[in-house]
């Protein structure tokens, strides 16, 4: 951990309490909005104001040609298919279900993980596998239905591209501030979604006078908190916090998205789903105390090495 503790702190609970809600929100933009140009234009908007407050500061936007390029990447990955494709998602499915998918995420960046190489240990492993089992149940009930399994199909699509653009955000090569890159992400991932509903059609939808007052707050909503506070703070802490510790949001989130639809959008979701929920948040939970246990350990022996002489164990040092 790079930054104060206190300050990474108060980045994740902005990141519980704010992306728990943001499933709500974009499930009610969505109703009357179409979701490719909702989507985009809320980045676009955050990633200007954000900019804005930037130049205000004095703080530099300037960025080279592979640093752009890094960024759209993310953008992409990230926000386009990732975030993006929520909305798209959720016009089909409930919010609660849509984050209990994306509650996967961990798991997920632990087989990519193992692909790339690394060796997890094996309660990591274990906790990957029941958080596919969980992931079963969650989307079982809607398998029967045309509808709702593309849009389940759409949400497990969206959640591999965000755990894709998470695991390689470290080696894109970014630009230095966490902020400005935040600014480049967004530009680049909003400008995609706007693409991709021209190309769908989507301005046609385009008619204000169906867009009802909870549509339009709840997307502002998603502008500031869900994009340009939330999405920042997400950047920032990739930089500075162990990723271990940055997902913890993975099973906070759903559990957060679950009581706001139950209570607000009277979602009910099926006694499986829910059964898969608990196995994922468990298994998420599982996961990352196997990985801070493994973490800790292989902090405790680099310091132990450090403190004994070239070729000496602390025990031989001792004696």
């Amino acid at each position: 951990m790079t930054a104060p503790v206190r300050h990474v702190w108060a980045a994740l609970l902005v990141i519980y309490v704010v992306w728990g809600s943001t499933y709500l929100a974009i499930k009610v933009v969505v109703d009357t909005m179409p979701p490719l140009v909702s989507a985009g234009g809320r980045f676009l908007v955050a990633a200007a104001a954000l900019a804005t407050i930037l130049a205000v500061r004095r703080t530099s936007l300037r960025v080279g040609p592979r640093e752009l390029a890094a960024s759209a990447a993310a953008g992409a990955l990230l926000l386009t298919l990732g975030n993006g494709m929520v909305h798209v998602a959720e016009t089909r499915i409930d919010s609660s279900v849509a984050a209990m998918i994306v509650g996967t995420v961990p798991l997920q960046i632990v087989g990519m993980r193992i692909l790339a190489g690394d060796s997890p240990s094996r309660s990591t492993r274990v906790s990957a596998l029941a958080g596919l089992a969980g992931l079963a149940l969650v989307v079982a009930p809607g398998l029967g239905a045309g509808s709702t399994a593309l849009g389940l199909a759409v949400m497990i699509a969206a959640t591999f591209s965000w755990a894709l653009g998470s695991f390689l955000s470290g080696r894109f090569g970014l630009p230095a501030n966490p902020f400005v890159a935040a600014v480049y992400e967004m530009g680049a991932g909003g400008l995609f979604l706007v693409l991709g509903g021209i190309a769908f059609g989507e301005p046609a939808q385009l008619d204000g006078s169906s867009f009802t007052a909870a549509s339009v707050s709840a997307w502002l909503y998603l502008v500031v908190a869900g994009s340009l506070v939330g999405f920042s703070a997400y950047a920032w802490l990739l930089r500075v916090a162990p990723i271990s510790l940055v997902v913890t949001h993975q099973y906070v989130n759903p559990l957060v998205a679950i009581a706001l639809g139950m209570l607000l959008l009277g979602e009910r979701p099926s006694p499986w789903t829910l059964a898969g929920a608990l196995v994922v948040v468990g298994a998420v939970y599982a996961a990352i105390r196997a990985e801070s246990r493994a973490a800790s350990t292989r902090a405790a022996h680099a310091a132990t090495t450090k403190r004994s002489p070239a070729g000496m164990s602390p025990r031989s040092e001792s004696a």
